[in-house]
């Protein structure tokens, strides 16, 4: 996801070596974990794109440091009612989401959450996210 305060700026032959490397790790993950369906690594796109997209899914969480009321256990016990199929999960940068972006996002229908009170790495939010929505559903 390409937001207004990302660290890391990738031109186009760096995106294309970073997908190609990301959709490799994926498939080795899936495939060492026994997953049939091996997730599909996209291109990096925008926050309007991304807007765009949320239609696709039955819900899509964002993991924002600003949210303090809804927390991700919240979410997932209405996910779970309502038998959910198609879960997104938007997890910002390593400089966090905008204010702006999360109120666009917000108004494209995507739920934010809450993981506490502590800051997580970009890279561990996602690990914990997708824990806590495999735990929740027994997968």
């Amino acid at each position: 996801m390409k937001c207004g305060r990302c660290v890391v700026k990738l031109n186009e032959k760096d995106k294309v070596k970073k997908i190609d490397r990301w959709q490799k790790i994926a498939e080795v993950a899936a495939k060492q974990s026994g997953r049939d369906i091996i997730p599909t690594i996209n291109n990096v796109i925008n926050i309007k794109n991304i807007c765009n997209i949320i239609p696709k899914y039955d819900i899509v969480l964002l993991a924002y440091e600003k949210e303090a009321n809804n927390s991700l256990k919240n979410e997932l016990l209405k996910i779970k009612e309502k038998d959910f199929n198609r879960i997104g999960v938007i997890i910002g940068p390593e400089g966090g989401i905008d204010e702006k972006e999360a109120d666009l996002l917000k108004q494209a229908g995507v739920k934010i959450i809450t993981l506490g009170k502590r800051i997580l790495r970009t890279e561990t939010v996602a690990l914990s996210v997708l824990s806590n929505i495999m735990y929740e559903f027994d997968m």
